[in-house]
């Protein structure tokens, strides 16, 4: 039935394109128009949009000013100024209303105005420089990136296939919302596209008298008041939303940087609204007293506490690969609990996942688990009392057993100084010493208090430096970089600068890896970006893939997500999965696959999950002499200059997830007639619409 009716009716796709058509076809005429006017006039056309704006709001603006001006005089009482306050919103409220009506007008004429532009940069063959590559426009809207611009212009989701140009799509909306005077904020996923998106774009908005301006990481805040008071704003989601949490510290308004937060267009919508969303953007400070010093002193015992542990694992695992060599059944009973037993020590150690690999190992593992963890897991503890410690790789927590806090204690110590009192009995105890004076029971309760923070920050920082061991790899969730410990974005694979883990996490990590460890930090200011994005009085949105995650924007953000048709019909050609037994066998097989494409003069993407991944590829084409380019989050640097080689003939890329998010590569003349480009991609994210990007 639902399928009889999609046909008579269409799909939701289907009839939101058709809407849009009379429109398109509007500012096409309009377009064909224009062709003949100088470039003044068309300059001309613009100052005459925003004039007709300025008019429209000059009658609220003097409301409010007349409305301010009450506030100011001493004759106004409390409930007067409650009823002002709520005057100058409604008036606010109705500026945006009328100058909504009014861009709706002049869409049709300000989007043509846009395409003819383009149309005369293209003819000219403009060239410029983007991010230090010389450039040369050759881009005029087609008919559904007109339909994108609409989208965006209405505060929905415009979802358009890659490679559909959505750069080029927010050129008209953001023009059209510049016109206001209210200011336009384009956020992008990292500073390299905020900046190539800003310098491509950036001869249509001169052309049309409309100011744009960027910001960048490491700018100072006079340099950053200039760009936001440009009509359009190109930055990042961690920019827009420090620079909201600064001004909100700042004592002085002058100082503040943002103007009201009025249309915010995001482009790759759903990396950042939700893969990113319950990140808390945090300007922290350091605390008067830190347990930096701690780290460093505690972190010999644990390292030697891991190595004991390894070692057991190896063992353990030497053990289960002898016992699953034979066919009896007592061995193999014997082989799922050394199998259980290592994953519950040490679930990334690499001979162990190596082991775990085999469909068949990893079942008899599972099964093993299931029965000890019955009623209750009653008998887990005859697996765990073989360990030092315990990880729970699901919930990131960690336990030390009575073997752990007897190893971490030297000879002269006692081992229950990694064990936290039972602070409630011992008060309970204190208090029933009948004996004892009000005084002698408070000194006891001091330092029974005292014993107890000192036993709990002990085991704390024994904990995290446990987790920074044994959960978080290197060149994985973080890398080192000039003697620092950075964390690495696992939807971006981008280095996530400035941020750091909490809870002493970091400082464990730093403690781990030899480097400084920087001191504790406390939360000035937080907001998460799901609550920032809130702010704007409008909020619209472009990616690739949004379409899975319908519901939950609009659920969350009420926006609605509108499929754009493709301009031509995509030729990309998406085969099945190859699956192999080990990592070793899959890796072979992509230096092998890499050589049969270049053979054919097409250039290869290579895509990694993680930095180790895309190192260890490097290596073997290195091992196969097969000439190519890493880009990931070590190399971020040279970004520009690896994405403009990668369409060439015999271009072999290695990319993490960076290469997904708003690169645009380039192909050679001979690569499209050999084939185009071949994306090889090494394993599945752990989100769907990463590997769809």
């Amino acid at each position: 039935m639902f399928g009889v009716l999609k046909k008579i009716f269409g799909t939701k796709h289907d009839r939101d394109a058709k809407e849009m058509e009379p429109t398109v076809a509007e500012i096409n005429n309009i377009y064909s128009s224009l062709h003949a006017l100088t470039d003044e006039q068309i300059r001309e056309k613009s100052d005459a949009f925003r004039a007709m704006i300025a008019d429209k709001k000059e009658a609220y603006i003097s409301e409010r000013e007349e409305l301010m001006a009450k506030l100011l005089t001493d004759e106004v009482d409390h409930d007067e100024r409650i009823e002002i306050y709520r005057q100058i919103e409604e008036s606010q409220n109705n500026e945006y209303a009328v100058v909504r009506e009014t861009l709706d007008e002049i869409l049709p004429e300000a989007f043509a105005l846009v395409k003819d532009v383009c149309r005369r940069l293209t003819e000219r063959k403009h060239t410029y420089l983007v991010t230090g590559n010389e450039q040369t426009w050759a881009m005029i809207p087609f008919d559904v990136q007109l339909m994108g611009g609409m989208v965006i212009h209405s505060g929905k989701i415009a979802e358009m296939a890659t490679g559909e140009g959505k750069t080029l799509v927010a050129v008209s909306p953001m023009y059209l919302n510049a016109l206001t005077g209210y200011g336009v904020h384009l956020v992008t996923v990292n500073d390299y596209l905020a900046r190539r998106d800003c310098e491509w774009m950036k001869p249509v908005f001169d052309f049309l008298g409309v100011s744009v301006g960027c910001i960048q990481s490491n700018m100072d805040p006079q340099d950053r008041k200039v760009q936001y008071n440009a009509d359009i704003t190109y930055g990042t989601n961690n920019e827009f939303g420090f620079d909201y949490l600064r001004d909100n510290m700042v004592s002085d308004p002058n100082d503040m940087v943002q103007r009201k937060h009025y249309f915010a267009i995001v482009d790759e919508v759903d990396s950042v609204l939700i893969d990113e969303a319950r990140t808390p953007l945090i300007i922290s400070g350091p605390v008067p007293q830190s347990s930096d010093a701690k780290f460093v002193e505690m972190n010999p015992r644990v390292r030697r506490l891991v190595d004991a542990q390894n070692k057991l694992v190896n063992t353990l695992t030497g053990d289960a690969e002898r016992l699953l060599k034979t066919t009896y059944k007592e061995d193999r009973v014997a082989a799922g609990i050394a199998l259980l037993r290592a994953y519950r020590a040490f679930p990334k150690h690499k001979r162990l996942q190596k082991l775990l690999q085999e469909p068949d190992y990893q079942k008899l593992m599972r099964d093993t688990e299931l029965e000890y963890m019955k009623e209750q897991s009653a008998r887990m503890h005859e697996i765990d009392d073989e360990l030092y410690y315990t990880i729970d790789e699901k919930n990131h927590t960690i336990d030390i057993h009575e073997k752990g806090r007897t190893l971490l204690a030297s000879a002269q110590e006692d081992p229950n100084m990694f064990l936290i009192p039972d602070i409630t009995s011992e008060i309970s105890m204190i208090e029933g010493n009948l004996e004892a004076t009000p005084e002698e029971k408070q000194t006891q309760k001091d330092l029974a208090l005292l014993l107890y923070a000192e036993r709990s920050d002990r085991i704390h920082i024994v904990t995290q430096l446990l987790r920074a061991y044994s959960l978080y790899v290197r060149d994985d969730e973080y890398v080192v970089q000039d003697n620092k410990v950075k964390i690495v974005d696992e939807f971006t694979g981008r280095i996530l600068d400035g941020r750091r883990y909490s809870d002493g996490l970091h400082q464990a990590i730093e403690a781990k890896e030899g480097v400084e460890v920087e001191r504790d930090t406390q939360t000035f200011a937080t907001i998460t970006l799901q609550n920032y994005y809130r702010l704007y009085r409008k909020l619209a949105g472009m990616t690739g893939t949004a379409e899975t995650e319908a519901g939950e924007f609009y659920q969350i953000y009420k926006l609605d997500v509108v499929v754009i048709p493709t301009n031509r019909q995509i030729v990309r050609k998406d085969l099945n999965d190859l699956i192999y037994r080990t990592k070793r066998e899959k890796y072979n097989a992509t230096v092998e696959e890499i050589q049969k494409q270049l053979q054919l003069g097409r250039a290869v993407l290579v895509g990694t999950a993680s930095v180790e991944v895309s190192e260890i590829l490097s290596k073997m084409l290195r091992r196969a002499n097969v000439p190519h380019n890493v880009l990931n989050a070590k190399q971020h640097e040279r970004e520009a200059e690896i994405v403009a080689e990668a369409g060439r003939k015999g271009a072999v890329t290695i990319a993490t997830n960076m290469a997904g998010r708003g690169t645009d590569i380039k192909l050679a003349p001979e690569v499209k007639e050999a084939g185009g480009l071949c994306i090889i991609g090494t394993e599945r994210h752990e989100a769907r619409r990463i590997d769809r990007q």
